[in-house]
């Protein structure tokens, strides 16, 4: 029998590898690693020892491994979009937000380089520099207005250099070279989530209980106007019908005089409203003497005369008219 190659050992080893976590973890976090160094995937991969385990490769042994499990799993094909780029996964166990967490938190400044999606806006800001007046002409090329100060470049005003989604030119990459400047910031990107068989967005994790909620009241309210605007009648408008309803024989009973048990707490409100009102009670109980009391001082003065606009008395007689 020959002998295996170093190549085909590493596959092997490689492939049983892969079967050996899909088999072992639930769950798994798909990452890209753009721009990471060896640095910071040990640091992450110490941060996460015990409780995750990140595994990388290449995407068509990746793909032949999901293929052959899709037969027992079918879920696992839903992986095959995904499976592109400079990725890998993080398998694990544990809380998955807290793992992406983890995973995510270790990012080291990089310069930037032509071609590359700028991530952020880059702007230089105005103010002097510590290249001497001999790179006067760079700037000069880049339309950048410039000044001499105390031996040194000053940039007059802001310069935008880089905008977010866009490539960075070869100019912004020689003028941030020169300035000994890292814009931008590098780490383990992680866009998506395998879950239990379900694929979905990481940005998901960051939702708590209360956004749920939020989300689930908005959509019911959305489901019972639709429902109430095309007569449809389900568990979304039952609710509501019975508000209308209740309202509907409150407003009759008030107006017949009728009232059953259930409408006296509207009587009362309607009768006496300062006492539900949130410390109106309390507030109108100062407030009514005060003016009751202007109302009696309003009483006790006398209005002045009017002035007789034609020059004559009002009590004498024989006047123009």
């Amino acid at each position: 029998m020959p002998e295996l190659s170093a190549k085909k050992i590493r596959k092997n080893t490689y492939w049983a590898k892969l079967e050996k976590c899909l088999t072992t973890y639930k769950s798994m976090l798909i990452i890209t690693v753009d721009f990471v160094g060896s640095k910071q995937m040990q640091n992450v991969r110490a941060s996460i020892r015990g409780r995750g385990e990140i595994l990388m490769g290449k995407n068509t042994i990746i793909r032949k491994v999901l293929r052959e499990h899709g037969e027992k799993n079918k879920n696992l094909l839903n992986l095959l979009p995904h499976i592109r780029g400079n990725m890998g996964f993080v398998f694990t166990n544990e809380d998955l937000n807290k793992i992406r967490k983890e995973v995510t938190a270790f990012k080291l400044p990089a310069g930037a380089k032509a071609g590359v999606i700028a991530p952020i806006d880059v702007t230089i800001p105005a103010g002097p520099t510590k290249l001497d007046p001999a790179q006067t002409s760079f700037f000069q090329t880049l339309n950048i207005s410039t000044k001499i100060t105390k031996g040194c470049i000053e940039i007059t005003s802001a310069v935008h250099l880089c905008f977010a989604g866009t490539k960075v030119s070869t100019s912004a990459v020689a003028l941030l070279s020169k300035m000994d400047m890292k814009p931008f910031e590098y780490g383990i990107e992680c866009p998506t989530v395998y879950e239990n068989g379900s694929i979905y967005d990481a940005s998901i994790l960051d939702l708590d209980q209360d956004d749920l909620i939020s989300m689930f009241c908005g959509a019911a309210s959305s489901l019972a106007a639709l429902s109430f605007a095309i007569d449809e009648v389900n568990r979304a408008t039952i609710v509501h019908s019975f508000g209308r309803t209740f309202n509907m024989l409150a407003a009759i009973g008030i107006e017949a005089d009728y009232i059953f048990e259930e409408c006296k707490i509207v009587k009362e409100m309607l009768d006496n409203p300062g006492a539900f009102s949130g410390g109106g009670a309390a507030a109108g109980g100062d407030a009514a003497p005060a003016a009751a009391a202007a109302e009696e001082e309003e009483d006790e003065e006398e209005a002045a005369p009017a002035m007789d606009m034609f020059g004559g008395d009002e009590e004498e007689e024989g006047g123009d008219y």
